[in-house]
């Protein structure tokens, strides 16, 4: 009898014999599919060394000794597609796209269940879109446009609950179009130049007229179906003539209250002024709760050199005779650790010029370390800029910096932030690109992008009137976690607009002609190319000193227009397979940001809440996929 050991190496070698053999085996019936699919259809174009292994052979792509990715794009391939395709059985996308591939689409096609992306636009495939589709309960991503396709739309489409884009333009469709709601995901719709009647669903309401033009369609967004004006304004055109009185009596009944309290409170406020002026200087400072003065003699400066000085008096103008005592203006109940006259005897070293002036790194000779940004061309008056600073001191929220001082002078205006050590989102992303560079993970980037939509979202909710103005990533900071922190909010409205450089253009919406007013949709345009960055690795436009950069919405919607492929993704992000959908959940996040036209962006609130929900997604995907690694 063998001893155990024995025994276990036999067992053990007739295990390594059967995997081995089985993963020769498939690759071997993947090999002889796809000489079956180059023989029918690409025997002069598909021109292989039959020599290699099939992952060797163009267009085909492996995971794991197996094919998983089929990509002949535009490359003369012709004919009918033989059933071989889905003995491919591990395939999630196959990219046919630009050929004279003609017939219907085998029925072999679904065999392949892991699909998640179907490229067929372009080519002469005809007859109804079949119902072996509706079986691909993977799929992700599914273009048609461009074939001579008949029928109806299928109402089945609503089986692919993942589904997030759906192209059907230029074909031969009839018949209206169904309900596709009963899945949430679908972001990209197209059905434009068929042969489409009806009305549009109302879930489509928000998409671009262009995704249903060319057909006998109605209902927004195209023109209304009754032939008025919105669909949604039928319900106000019936209003009886006692309901238009009421509402006229209750609107000038409220201008008059609005009214009222204006005159109340220009009364209080003159009131207050008055009273002012009676009151000691040391009382008023001390009755303000929110704000402290320390009042220091100012101390004349030596110069107005931008470079890195020996203490930050050499980069500050010093007063004009009998300009009096200034102030250094604190915010928040923290102590008050120094005054104006240590703050100047700081060493200061420049940390970089933005848009609005030369930020230094001051360390205070107790040891503290702040942020201090010398502002430029500022065109308010000091009763504007110190109402602006109290509005900008009082935004408390985990993922800005905070302003902890300010100070006013004709000459100078200086504020004071906490100093941030791991410097910008901009210089993590695009500075030491070389061999000994660390590459920026998914996680980093998706709780970036996580926060500082938080921090926008939480300036928003402040008011109609509030936004940032100047969102770019140099202007995100990090944190020693490498959590966002938002800087130079509020500051916008301060400069004049030949202040602002061009450094900012490729952030800047296209309605934007005036860098002070900037509104609330702009900042979501501005956040959305942020996104584009994060993703692509690419900096915007200008976003770059001595670099052009690339106008990176127009870029990505050059790339996406046919086709979802890798070139998107920075190649830092490419090894994250496992959260494939939810980058690209992301990325098209990003692309409704920087809609052209305001009215259709999402709100930040919007944009927060999607992040959140693509960041849970990718937590329980890699936990998944740490599970599925521990058990194997």
């Amino acid at each position: 009898m063998k001893p155990l050991s024995q025994w276990v190496v036999t067992i053990l070698g007739i295990l390594a014999v059967t995997i081995f053999s089985r993963v020769d085996s498939d690759l071997a019936s993947d090999r002889a599919a796809l000489l079956t699919l180059r023989k029918a259809i690409g025997g002069r174009t598909l021109l292989w060394n039959l020599t290699d292994g099939p992952c060797k052979w163009v267009g085909v792509f492996c995971t794991g000794e197996r094919v998983t990715m089929l990509r002949f794009p535009g490359m003369g391939l012709s004919g009918q597609l033989p059933i071989a395709i889905g003995n491919l059985t591990e395939l999630h996308t196959v990219s046919l796209r630009f050929n004279a591939l003609r017939g219907t689409i085998p029925s072999d096609f679904a065999k392949l269940s892991n699909l998640r992306n179907l490229y067929l636009q372009g080519n002469l495939f005809s007859g109804e879109i079949p119902g072996l589709l509706f079986s691909l309960g993977n799929l992700i991503r599914l273009n048609l446009a461009k074939n001579n396709f008949s029928g109806t739309i299928s109402a089945d489409f609503n089986k692919l609950t993942r589904l997030g884009t759906l192209y059907l333009q230029e074909n031969q469709l009839t018949g209206s179009i169904p309900d596709l709601g009963a899945f949430s995901s679908l972001a990209q719709f197209n059905v434009s130049f068929n042969k489409l009647n009806g009305s549009i669903p109302k879930r489509f309401a928000r998409l671009p007229s262009s995704a249903f033009e060319g057909n006998s369609l109605c209902g927004k967004p195209l023109v209304s179906c009754n032939g008025g004006g919105d669909d949604d304004d039928d319900d106000g055109s019936n209003l009886s003539g006692g309901a238009i009185a009421g509402i006229v009596i209750g609107s000038v009944i409220g201008l008059l209250i609005i009214l009222v309290l204006l005159i109340g409170l220009c009364r209080r406020k003159r009131d207050r002024q008055r009273s002012s002026k009676d009151v000691a200087p040391a009382a008023t400072a001390t009755a303000t709760a929110k704000q402290t003065e320390i009042e220091i003699p100012r101390e004349k400066g030596a110069g107005d050199g931008e470079n890195t000085s020996s203490d930050l008096s050499g980069v500050v103008k010093g007063e004009s005779k009998g300009s009096g005592v200034k102030n250094l203006v604190f915010f928040g109940k923290g102590d008050r650790a120094f005054d104006l006259e240590d703050l100047l005897r700081a060493s200061a070293e420049v940390l970089g010029k933005g848009t609005f002036g030369t930020a230094y790194k001051a360390t205070l000779e107790m040891g503290i370390v702040v942020a201090v940004k010398r502002l430029k061309d500022v065109t308010v008056s000091e009763k504007e800029f110190r109402e602006k600073m109290e509005v900008v001191g009082s935004m408390d929220h985990e993922n800005l910096v905070p302003l902890r001082a300010y100070y006013y002078s004709r000459d100078e205006k200086l504020l004071v932030h906490d100093y941030m050590p791991m410097g910008s989102l901009s210089a993590l992303l695009h500075g030491n690109r070389g061999a000994g560079r660390t590459p920026l993970n998914w996680e980093t980037r998706s709780g970036l992008a996580l926060g500082a939509s938080r921090a926008i979202a939480y300036l928003h909710s402040k008011g109609p009137a509030n936004s940032h103005g100047n969102i770019k990533s140099s202007n995100i900071l990090l944190s020693k976690s490498y959590e966002a922190r938002i800087s130079d909010f509020g500051l916008a409205h301060l400069a004049s607009p030949s202040s602002t450089p061009n450094r900012i253009d490729g952030y800047r919406a296209p309605e934007v002609t005036d860098a002070r007013k900037v509104s609330q949709k702009a900042d979501v345009y501005s956040f959305g190319v942020l996104l584009l960055e994060l993703l692509t690795g690419k900096a915007p436009t200008q976003a770059l000193l001595n670099e052009e950069g690339v106008d990176l919405p127009r870029w990505v919607q050059s790339v996406v227009k046919e086709e979802w492929t890798a070139e998107v993704f920075d190649l830092e992000l490419l090894r994250y397979q496992n959260v494939e959908e939810e980058m690209v959940q992301l990325l098209q996040l990003a692309i409704n940001c920087t809609a052209q036209y305001p009215d259709n962006r999402p709100s930040m609130a919007e944009v927060t809440s999607q992040i959140e929900e693509i960041c849970r997604s990718s937590l329980q995907q890699g936990q998944a996929h740490d599970l599925e690694n521990g058990s194997s």
